[in-house]
């Protein structure tokens, strides 16, 4: 579990890089005069990298190894933090976070292949939810760090991210040194790119992660806001209760890898997170309950949403085209995510700017109600269904398990992938 720990810990310090930019966004705006539209951008930058790239970083990730990717992914963020500490203008800023995003992805594409890699299949279920509780760890702590920003500047901060990631680099790179490395894909990339992308089970994955990523973040993106009108209380408390309820989503991570190691069903898990979201979403949306009755909904919207990341990642190894393109598989997932998070905030600023918030409660809807058609359609695939067969049989309490019966069990026996790689 300490190697486990620190692979997350990559992910918790690459996190900071995405809400750094929303800590110091005023701080910004102030030193480069800039108007909200441009500033944003700073913001989205990391989700619009993830939303074209993620797919190519996830075969570089399989092609170069996990472990490469990820301390590299490390050090581009570093290096592109300390450059951007540095920038004269928005866009020289600009350009250093693109790239901090292409870091930030290398990073939370490798780390579950190097989990995969690390762990035995029983232990998987619950390694990928402590993988998964990386992000609401960064954000939460990220916004704790506000009296550094404060007292350095956001120079100083974007310098004292640069250091940390560097130095923790050094620390994974040391650390991980005993993971097996795994074999490389003999394929060209553009091979694997499109054997990913003409699988079945890379386009269901991706497309649930963008539903939910859709679905959270058209609450979540404007959730300080939301809470302010709804509480009647300062941006700054607004902000605070924010970071309370995004930590809430670490609880869901982690409890769905209990589910899954008690050998509950993936698509129960996915059908129960988007539709307990639904019933939240309109409650917080709309203008009928009380605010504090919303914002308890809020802990559970984003509680129960926590489930559903880690159950898709831990499927992308039972729904890759092939052993050795688990790391495309996840880049995949990453890639949907991206997608969701640039759309749904786009989505649901517009409804609500021509019909108010309760409106944007009908595009959760819309999207929950998706995400369980795919959810089903997901169960339909043999892989899911061997693993249900398999689990009621009492065969294995994982679900990341192989038919003893597979005709194709003697090559995917072979030298694998990273997250394959036999223990």
């Amino acid at each position: 579990m300490p190697g486990i720990l620190l692979i997350v810990g990559a992910g918790v310090v690459s996190a900071f890089q995405v809400g750094k930019a929303s800590a110091a966004l005023a701080a910004v705006q102030a030193d480069f005069a800039l108007d909200l539209a441009t500033a944003s951008w700073l913001l989205s930058a990391f989700a619009v990298v993830g939303a074209v790239a993620g797919i190519a970083i996830g075969v570089s990730v399989d092609h170069a190894g996990a472990r490469r990717m990820a301390v590299g992914g490390l050090l581009l963020q570093g290096l592109c933090s300390g450059a951007g500490a540095f920038a004269a203008g928005a866009m020289p800023l600009l350009a250093t976070r693109v790239l901090e995003g292409v870091g930030f992805l290398a990073v939370t594409v490798a780390a579950p292949a190097l989990i995969l890699a690390a762990t035995s299949p029983r232990e998987r279920g619950r390694a990928l939810a402590v993988w998964g509780t990386f992000m609401p760890a960064g954000l939460t702590l990220v916004m704790l760090g506000a009296p550094l920003l404060d007292a350095v500047g956001w120079r100083g901060f974007w310098l004292a991210n640069a250091a940390l990631l560097v130095g923790y680099a050094a620390l994974l790179a040391r650390g991980t040194r005993s993971i097996p490395p795994g074999a490389v894909p003999q394929r060209g990339i553009a091979d694997d790119v499109r054997e990913t992308l003409t699988a079945g089970g890379p386009w269901l994955l991706g497309s649930l992660f963008a539903t939910f990523a859709a679905a959270f973040f058209a609450v979540f993106a404007f959730l300080p806001s939301i809470l302010a009108d709804r509480l009647a209380v300062s941006p700054e408390t607004a902000g605070v209760l924010t970071a309370a309820v995004v930590a809430a989503s670490a609880l869901g991570n982690l409890a769905c890898g209990r589910l899954l190691a008690r050998g509950v069903r993936p698509v129960f898990i996915l059908l129960a997170g988007f539709g307990i979201m639904v019933p939240c979403g309109i409650g917080i949306l709309g203008d009928v309950l009380p605010g504090a009755a919303a914002y308890a909904l809020c802990i559970v919207f984003s509680a129960v949403g926590g489930l559903i990341p880690v159950t898709l990642i831990e499927a992308a190894s039972r729904h890759a085209p092939r052993p050795d393109l688990v790391g495309a598989t996840v880049g995949f997932l990453m890639q949907g995510n991206n997608v969701g998070m640039v759309l749904g905030p786009a989505m649901a600023g517009a409804i609500a700017a021509a019909s108010g918030w309760p409106a944007v409660a009908l595009l959760v809807v819309a999207l929950g109600v998706a995400g369980g058609l795919l959810a089903l359609a997901l169960r339909a695939l043999p892989a899911e269904r061997l693993a249900e067969r398999q689990a009621g049989s009492g065969i294995l309490t994982s679900t990341m398990v192989e038919d003893p019966r597979s005709p194709d069990r003697a090559a995917r026996s072979a030298p694998r992938h990273q997250g394959e790689t036999s223990r």
